[in-house]
């Protein structure tokens, strides 16, 4: 059929080609075919000449691809209407597979396939052709292309490049559900005839799937495929050009197609009924079973829900899901007891925990079984009466005394003996032992409270059968008190006494301590020691709720005459019996301000006074240790000069004052005082010695046992009142170890009547109080403690009544 095709075209191509060369007229030309439409001619002129018709006209030429034949394939004939058939014509040809695959016969043009050409690999070749006079070389007709197609037969069968394919498509899928689509390709021309034109059909997987004949989509054919029943399909589809006739050929892939799961499937127990031994000896939260159910589905399709829904299983069991196995594990939750209760029976369920809703028809995804449980009896250890024991025992009872008892017995049915014992690693001193067969347990010395007021031991207990079988309990012994500690007053630090302090005045309130407990130590009396002589200074009030207040005796004390006082007190606790104790209290006494504020009273009182804090003190110690160290700086500068070797008199620059006074200095300028003249009595009672430090004066009753007991101003005349002066002077220790001078201005007895100067009366005493100046603040409460110590301590003014005038 194809040939006949063929020979058709070809005839039509020759008919074409005769045409043309009767139709095409012929010009006059030169034996030599003109290159140009001009040629310039000899005498200048040009010829213009015009172009002839072709002789001959054709496009293209067809041969078959794949011929096999012993001779050459004919192709076609070119044919010059200058060829005459004389044989002066030659034809030549060039181009793609000129002389190779095409030869033309130069002599009658025609043309030749040598070899067998393949439409795949090229589907035509460009060729041209040429006609020339074959004793001139000259040509006959211009160059002319044509092309020779390759003209396709079915010699290549459909493919699929991507095969084998691999699908999947969900169970029990509806029919018609599209699972794949598949190509297979052609290379044979798809513009020429059927040999490229594909159908598809399934050659294996009937009647499960179908393809599509034009489209090649794979779809599901049968209705409800189950995952379960099976799950891998392998369907083999075919392709065939010539659109399926026959002869034409055919490609043929595989596509292994995968049912994917759904939970169509509810979980099932094997069976209904199951049973576990479980010891009592079995520990809380660890795995003592398993139980499982069964799903046919995959994944999360197959996960399974356990839980216990009856109280008594979920109460003692508990059970949970294995994410691998799929396994119910079943964990206690409360400790065994084969003696209380030796069975127990668990409703169990499993559920799906992923639902699909288009299988609701078929009923709820769960099931359920029944897990009966025997305890196993195991020999256990002896169980004690009671978890914690508390016991109580007095201190200081005697080695031996009885504590207390614990108790325990064989839990097991055969109830063997039980022995006791405590702990070793607790009781290290051995404040107690345990009889091995009652369990009573005594003290082995007497036991303090106030050192350890509880015990904690450990009590442990073993039955006679099975000594490796051991119980532990916890004993703790609380010590009893009983007073057997005197109580002390509560005094950590010394009690300040104000020097301003009245007779009648609360100097400070004590409390006491007891060593022993609350019921012992609650209430306390206080009193001063019977045995000692009434305090002159001091007295005590018991304020009878366990605290005593000290309150002064007297008028004022002075921190110079004494600093410190001791006051001993008794205390009685209010135990039975009850005990005492003797505390001794000092007492530091201190000026004070008004209220009662401490003034000074140690070496930092005088700072803490002036109401400075602790940055103010640092600013002013920074100041001066700046002051000291440029003081130091300037006089190391000035001692660094050089001093010249002879200094003028008259050099002002040094300011050097000199003075030649052999006097006594500036303390000569009060040396002198008028009284001394006036009334040398008055004088010896008032007069500070000015020569003397205040430390070294004495009581005024020394003073006077220095003077000689034969000196009477009222027997003597001046001259004897001097020597006498002159002799006390001499002998007295505390003058300056330099000359003094001495004026005494006597006037000698004076009148019989006396003298009515005020002077003349230092020694009266006055019984005028002077607190009220307290109130006009530190300067005034200065003159009235001067103005009122000897109202209160001494009757005569306790300072030196030396009158001195020193020169140096």
């Amino acid at each position: 059929m194809r040939c006949g095709a063929f020979f058709r075209v070809r005839l039509w191509l020759m008919l074409k080609w005769t045409w043309d060369r009767c139709s095409s007229v012929s010009h006059h030309t030169p034996a030599k075919v003109p290159t140009k439409n001009q040629t310039k001619l000899a005498n200048g002129e040009t010829e213009v000449h015009h172009r002839p018709k072709r002789g001959w006209i054709w496009n293209q030429f067809f041969v078959l691809e794949e011929h096999t034949g012993p001779d050459p394939q004919y192709v076609g004939k070119l044919h010059s209407n200058s060829d005459k058939g004389d044989g002066s014509v030659r034809y030549i040809l060039d181009g793609e597979g000129a002389g190779s695959i095409f030869i033309i016969d130069e002599v009658t043009g025609d043309i030749h396939a040598t070899k067998s050409l393949d439409r795949e690999k090229k589907s035509h070749y460009v060729l041209h052709a040429q006609a020339l006079d074959r004793y001139t070389e000259e040509a006959l007709e211009p160059k002319s292309e044509f092309i020779i197609k390759v003209q396709d037969i079915n010699d290549n069968a459909p493919k699929f490049p991507d095969g084998p394919f691999v699908a999947t498509v969900p169970e029990m899928s509806e029919v018609g559900t599209s699972v794949l689509q598949v190509t297979a390709s052609d290379a044979d021309d798809p513009t020429y005839g059927n040999s490229a034109r594909i159908v598809y059909s399934i050659l294996q997987g009937q009647p499960y799937f179908s393809v599509d004949p034009k489209t090649g989509i794979i779809r599901t054919a049968l209705a409800d495929m189950d995952r379960e029943a099976r799950e891998h399909y392998t369907v083999v589809i075919q392709a065939k050009d010539m659109a399926g006739q026959v002869g034409g050929l055919s490609g043929s892939t595989t596509i292994n197609i995968t049912l994917t799961d759904i939970n169509d499937n509810p979980p099932k127990f094997p069976q209904k009924n199951y049973q576990l031994y479980v010891p009592e000896s079995a520990q809380v939260g660890k795995p003592v079973g398993k139980i499982k159910a069964n799903d046919d589905d995959l994944g999360i399709n197959a996960d399974i829900k356990y839980s216990i829904i009856n109280s008594e299983g979920a109460n003692t069991f508990s059970i949970s899901a294995d994410r691998d196995t799929k396994e119910g594990i079943i964990s206690l939750k409360k400790p065994l007891n084969y003696e209380r209760k030796k069975s127990y029976t668990l409703h169990i369920e499993g559920m799906n925990t992923h639902a699909d809703p288009r299988f609701s028809y078929l009923g709820s995804f769960k099931d359920t079984a029944t897990l009966k449980i025997t305890v196993g009896d195991v020999d256990e250890g002896p169980v004690f009466s009671i978890d914690h024991y508390i016991m109580d025992v007095y201190e200081n009872a005697p080695r031996g005394t009885e504590v207390g008892a614990v108790t325990a017995r064989d839990p097991d049915s055969r109830n063997s003996p039980v022995r006791y014992f405590l702990d070793s690693k607790e009781d290290d001193e051995r404040y107690f032992r345990i009889d091995e067969i009652t369990g009573v347990i005594r003290t082995t010395k007497p036991l303090d409270r106030e050192d350890i007021t509880w015990h904690n031991i450990t009590v442990m207990a073993s039955e006679v059968d099975n000594p490796s079988l051991l119980s532990h309990v916890p004993v703790t012994v609380q010590v009893l008190d009983v007073n057997d500690n005197p109580p002390e007053v509560a005094a950590d630090e010394e009690i300040i006494l104000c020097e301003s302090s009245r007779p009648g005045q609360v100097i400070q309130t004590v409390t006491a301590v007891d060593k022993d407990d609350f019921a012992n130590g609650q209430r306390f009396a206080f009193a001063l020691p019977s045995q000692l002589p009434v305090n002159p200074n001091f007295t005590l009030k018991d304020n009878e709720d366990s605290t005593a207040s000290i309150i002064a005796r007297r008028r004022r004390f002075n921190h110079l005459t004494q600093e410190l006082y001791e006051l001993p007190i008794v205390v009685w606790d209010g135990g039975e019996p009850s005990l005492s104790g003797t505390s001794t209290l000092t007492l530091r006494v201190c000026p004070c301000q008004r209220h009662g504020r401490i003034r000074a009273c140690q070496g930092e009182a005088f700072l803490s006074s002036a109401g400075l804090s602790t940055g103010a003190l640092i600013a002013i110690l920074l100041c001066i240790i700046i002051l000291l160290a440029i003081v130091v700086l300037f006089i190391t500068l000035r001692r660094s000069k050089k001093e010249p070797l002879i200094i003028s008199e008259e050099d002002i620059r040094e300011n050097v004052v000199t003075y030649d006074d052999e006097g006594g200095g500036e303390e000569d300028t009060e040396a002198f005082d008028i009284i001394a003249l006036r009334n040398p009595a008055a004088a010896e009672e008032l007069k500070f010695r000015r020569d003397i430090r205040p430390e070294a004066r004495q009581h005024c009753g020394l003073l006077r046992s220095r003077r000689s007991p034969s000196v009477d101003l009222d027997d003597v005349d001046v001259q004897e009142f001097i020597k006498q002066r002159q002799v006390d002077a001499d002998l007295d220790t505390s003058v300056p170890p330099y000359d003094s001078l001495q004026t005494y201005a006597y006037e000698g007895q004076g009148s019989p009547t006396g003298s009515i100067s005020p002077l003349d009366s230092p020694g009266t005493q006055s019984e005028q109080d002077y607190n009220f100046l307290d109130e006009y603040g530190p300067d005034f409460q200065r003159l009235a403690e001067l103005y009122g110590r000897a109202d209160s301590d001494v009757s005569t003014v306790c300072d030196s009544n030396l009158v001195q005038t020193k020169s140096v």
